[in-house]
């Protein structure tokens, strides 16, 4: 088993900044990779970014360039850096972990609440 546990979220004008972290622990020895989802109020759970423990990094369309994810293997903590905040970013950001074997379903996190003001 993993735990996910999330943090960083809060109430922000556009424009500005937050950092969303997330800390594995368990059984945390091999994640094939870990990431971040977005839920915007009334829609579908979308993908943001995801990292590999290696370091290998891949960003959906709308967080290329104002976005970064990172990820500090010792720690067992990814983060996720978003910058130039803009209010179709408002939502609950969920961590993920996915397990060595692809087809094995992830893990998730409780989530974390953005909301970008403008």
């Amino acid at each position: 088993q993993v735990q996910l546990v999330e943090s960083g979220g809060g109430s922000v004008q556009a424009g500005e900044s937050l950092r969303l972290s997330c800390e594995a622990s368990g059984s945390t020895s091999k994640p094939n990779h870990m990431g971040w989802y977005h839920q915007a109020p009334g829609e579908e759970r979308d993908f943001v970014a995801s990292i590999t423990r290696a370091g290998a990094t891949n960003y959906a369309d709308p967080a290329k360039g104002r976005f970064t994810i990172s990820v500090d293997a010792a720690k067992n903590t990814i983060y996720l850096e978003m910058n130039d905040l803009k209010s179709e970013d408002t939502g609950v950001y969920y961590c993920y972990y996915q397990r060595i074997r692809i087809t094995d379903p992830p893990y998730w996190g409780q989530g974390t609440q953005v909301t970008v003001s403008s």
